[in-house]
């Protein structure tokens, strides 16, 4: 079923890259399609899709498309915190500018 907007244009962008990394990391390891397809449990119209950078395709299809390349490590970097520099940001200015720590309370039997 389509989706019932139409992306972005920087997410259409990034996807056609990604479609095209793929498409070369493929070729590079010297892969037809039937096979790569396959180890995706995926068809190869499909393939051809994700190579494309339809944005129609689920990230499921993405994801298994890059495990059977071996590149699926990349994919679970990409929102990692190490390499999001507003969210730490963000999470810093929300830190405590000094902590006070609490005392404890007395209580009759302390005396």
């Amino acid at each position: 079923m389509p989706t019932p907007h139409t992306p972005p244009a920087a997410v259409r962008r990034a996807l056609r890259k990604l479609g095209a990394d793929i498409h070369d990391a493929r070729r590079r390891r010297r892969l037809p399609m039937a096979v790569v397809a396959e180890r995706a449990f995926t068809s190869r119209s499909t393939l051809q899709r994700v190579e494309a950078g339809d944005t129609n395709v689920s990230i499921g299809i993405y994801a298994g498309v890059l495990q059977a390349l071996g590149l699926l490590d990349g994919l679970s970097q990409v929102a990692d915190i190490s390499n999001d520099k507003v969210g730490q940001a963000l999470s810093t200015a929300e830190l405590p500018r000094h902590v006070h720590l609490k005392r404890p309370t007395r209580t009759p039997r302390d005396d």
